[in-house]
């Protein structure tokens, strides 16, 4: 019987990686997109090219997280055995400026879809992407999921409350839920507004002669990254077990921005300091210095 599997947030990095993985592993994925005045289908139109493979297996649904009914519909007629919900105003930054937005989709989004699961009693088991902004002033370095969480952003309060209401249902309805607390993790399909694609697609500017300066905010911040497919391994994992948990994924290994910019204008024998400008715009109003895991050992069956 063919596995069916539920993706929000399919069209950003996470989502359109986890696609591809599910069915190369023979799943039917269903992906959930807000409807827009334009989509964002960049990262997922490539799945669409081969018919014999994808497209008879993969379908999306135009859903919003801030309401219900939709939601409640699209879960009744899908039934699906996996929900991966990647979905999320994903910008630290960003949530700052529109802290409302923020809460409504990465927290109040999680429970409307934990009480549709819930009300239409469907066997599913749901993933919760968490985030290494839960540990925000962090209480020990490196971190894991036993370090207490102190969140300094919008973004991660909303991310704070989607993780423990994800627990709560868990142990209050028995349901098969697990969360991700997941480090950085990057890849060519890393969103813009990101700062490490910021500087290489800045970079790439630079070298081609359009501009001269990069302007960016806090370059001592410290950050554990990995590569994106690797992490949505991991995801799928999680959901292979006998029994739900919480779990870190991460590297173990912090490097600073300032690194990422040695780096990566070494490669073009360029010297980082004579291209980069500090900018105060880009400094957040509660600043998180450094975030580096470290997995507590699981026992799993």
């Amino acid at each position: 019987m063919v596995k069916k599997a539920l993706i929000t947030g399919k069209t950003g990095q996470d989502g359109s990686y986890l696609a591809e993985y599910l069915l190369e592993k023979g799943y039917e994925v269903h992906g959930i997109i807000r409807q827009a005045s334009s989509l964002n289908l960049e990262r997922i139109q490539h799945l669409y090219k081969d018919p014999n493979i994808y497209k008879i297996k993969l379908f999306l649904h135009y859903v919003d997280l801030s309401e219900s009914s939709s939601l409640y519909k699209t879960l009744e007629k899908i039934k699906p055995d996996e929900i991966y919900n990647l979905a999320a105003q994903s910008h630290v930054q960003v949530s700052f400026n529109n802290a409302e937005y923020t809460s409504d989709i990465n927290a109040m989004g999680v429970i409307r879809i934990l009480e549709a699961i819930k009300q239409i009693q469907i066997k599913t088991k749901f993933y919760q992407a968490s985030t290494s902004e839960l540990y925000g002033k962090v209480c020990e370095t490196p971190q894991n999921e036993l370090t207490p969480f102190y969140p300094r952003s919008p973004y991660a309060v909303a991310k704070l409350y989607a993780h423990w209401i994800t627990v709560n249902y868990r142990e209050s309805y028995n349901m098969f839920n697990c969360t991700g607390i997941l480090f950085n993790h990057e890849s060519p399909r890393r969103g813009e507004n990101f700062v490490t694609k910021k500087i290489t697609k800045n970079l790439a500017r630079i070298v081609a002669g359009k501009q001269q300066r990069i302007y960016l905010g806090n370059l001592d911040a410290k950050r554990d990254g990995g590569y994106a497919k690797d992490y949505i391994e991991a995801m799928w994992l999680m959901l292979q077990y006998n029994e739900p948990d919480d779990y870190v994924i991460t590297t173990g290994k912090g490097y600073s921005i300032k690194e990422f910019l040695s780096e990566a204008f070494s490669l073009v024998n360029l010297d980082w300091e004579k291209y980069v400008e500090i900018d105060s715009q880009y400094f957040r109003p509660s600043e998180v210095d450094v975030l580096v895991g470290v997995q507590v050992k699981h026992d799993k069956n």
